[in-house]
């Protein structure tokens, strides 16, 4: 079983380019396994990772591809969860994508893809997260 860890933050656009970048590969659909992570940053009201618009656009995009998909939810930084998730489930790969920033905005906001890439121990495939 080849294990994808997909981050996922609230951009529906980048959530269906990473599940559409996933279901385009020559894979064999029942030997692959996609754990998708939605961070949440603050989480007052107790929702869950099914309710986030962005997680059900790349769930339903993997599903229809025949991929079997598991929605994970996390509080706190989105990196550290990312990376914690990958090892939990020892992911073959993460699945992540970036944004446009300026490099001001990098050095003051950071930039979660890039510490993902920094600290991961096993590959990352940086998805664009134009159309």
């Amino acid at each position: 079983m080849f294990t994808f860890l997909v981050g996922i933050d609230t951009d529906e656009q980048r959530a269906r380019t990473q599940a559409e970048t996933i279901a385009s590969m020559p894979l064999e659909s029942d030997n692959v396994e996609v754990v998708l992570v939605h961070a949440f940053s603050e989480n007052r009201e107790g929702g869950t990772v099914e309710q986030v618009k962005s997680v059900r656009v790349a769930q339903s995009r993997l599903e229809e591809a025949g991929i079997e998909v598991r929605p994970e939810g996390y509080g706190g930084d989105a990196a550290r969860a990312i990376l914690n998730v990958a090892d939990n489930h020892n992911a073959d790969q993460i699945v992540v994508a970036g944004r446009k920033r300026s490099p001001t905005g990098k050095v003051l906001f950071g930039s979660v893809t890039q510490s993902v890439i920094l600290d991961a121990e096993r590959p990352v495939l940086v998805c664009s997260g134009d159309e």
